[in-house]
């Protein structure tokens, strides 16, 4: 694990599989990671992995979907739905999950982390 001005390498770009999540393990945290392709671009995301409902860390096992044009991941267990780029819960206002910015540099998959 390499860090540059608080981005920290957490793996391959070859390691994330597309449309489906991975699982990275940063400072104690699971970090759940998902590459997002289509026919005319591809996204990556990082989450936590924490399912806030249902008390596990799961999310990265969660299907991959959208709601009006919004990426989300729907928790394996109870199937809520949660937003990839703000960690909004759709399902209920009070819930949000911890996003965390995310870069490929030189084909290292890279996250950053607040001073």
């Amino acid at each position: 694990m390499s860090t540059s001005n608080n981005w920290i390498s957490v793996c391959s770009d070859t390691d994330l599989v597309a449309n489906s999540g991975v699982c990275a393990l940063l400072n104690e945290q699971q970090i759940a990671l998902f590459k997002i392709k289509n026919a005319n671009d591809e996204q990556v995301f990082a989450v936590s992995n924490w399912d806030p409902i249902g008390k596990a860390n799961v999310l990265y096992r969660g299907l991959l979907g959208s709601v009006e044009n919004a990426k989300v991941i729907i928790s394996p267990l109870y199937k809520q739905r949660y937003c990839l780029s703000s960690g909004q819960c759709l399902d209920d206002d009070a819930i949000k999950l911890t996003v965390y910015p995310v870069r490929i540099e030189n084909n290292q998959v890279q996250l950053q982390l607040a001073d």
